[in-house]
């Protein structure tokens, strides 16, 4: 039954129409598009218009949002159409047209005025004229002008040199399974300990200990802070509520706050901890 059914779908299947190759153009939405019930629907004088704008058209569900203008089918061709001032393939197969190869112009080389001034002081001549009526009738040149340059041909590369990426390297299972990183990483901490204690044990050597002159002009006179502003009436009332037992107790748990502010929350430091 089943093949049946699938040699009666593959005979009469549905061939694709020219719509569906080319389909027609996107226009917006009109008032007789919309469906009672839609994102879309309004109550009262309704426009074509309201319907172009973007600003006003609601997105619609499970579909994307509308853009509010009219977009060409599938046979209209975005861009600049450029056509060929070549002749095309006739006229490559008729003639061929050749390239005049460029001709590149040798270079003239430098003159080496070291040379021509060396010759012209061992040849006797030391005045400017005559080193100048030297170098007309005693032209040198550079040899090594392109040196500075790269060399036209190529160097040449050994035949068995072989180009890319090299491999990475085989990890080593067996320094993993026996811990030889773990033990390296030890013994690589061990000796920096050791550095830096011998580090701290030669910078105690040569400590600049203050002198009483220092330390006076480093000295600062204690403040004493002034109380908290207090209504008369209320200076000579005891707290009525102490949680504490004593003085030595609320004196131990408020440095316990203060040493604790820098890992709470909150602006008075009483929040939950910052680290885990």
């Amino acid at each position: 039954m089943e093949s049946f059914v699938r040699r009666y779908l593959d005979k009469h299947k549905r061939r694709a129409s020219v719509s569906d190759i080319c389909p027609p153009p996107l226009l917006p939405l009109t008032k007789n598009d919309i469906k009672p019930g839609t994102e879309n629907d309004r109550i009262g004088l309704v426009r074509d218009t309201m319907f172009q704008n973007h600003l006003i058209l609601k997105p619609e569900l499970g579909r994307t949002l509308r853009r509010c203008a009219k977009i060409p089918g599938s046979d209209f061709v975005y861009g600049l159409s450029l056509r060929g001032t070549d002749g095309g393939v006739p006229e490559a197969i008729g003639s061929w047209r050749v390239m005049t190869p460029t001709v590149t112009k040798t270079k003239e080389k430098p003159k080496d005025f070291i040379v021509m001034n060396y010759r012209g002081i061992k040849a006797g001549l030391f005045t400017a004229r005559e080193h100048y009526l030297y170098r007309q009738h005693h032209d040198v040149r550079r040899k090594g002008a392109d040196g500075d340059r790269f060399p036209r041909d190529p160097p040449r590369l050994p035949d068995a040199m072989t180009y890319g990426r090299p491999y990475r390297p085989s990890t080593p299972f067996i320094d993993v399974f026996q811990n030889k990183f773990g033990d390296q990483w030890v013994e690589e901490n061990r000796k920096n300990c050791v550095y830096v204690k011998e580090k701290k044990h030669k910078k105690r050597r040569g400590m600049i200990y203050d002198t009483r002159t220092v330390m006076l002009r480093k000295y600062q006179i204690p403040v004493k802070k002034d109380p908290l502003w207090i209504m008369p009436q209320f200076r000579k009332i005891a707290p009525h509520l102490n949680t504490f037992p004593s003085q030595e107790d609320r004196v131990k748990a408020f440095k316990a706050k203060e040493m604790e502010a820098p890992v709470r929350h909150g602006q008075l430091a009483q929040g939950i901890y910052t680290h885990l």
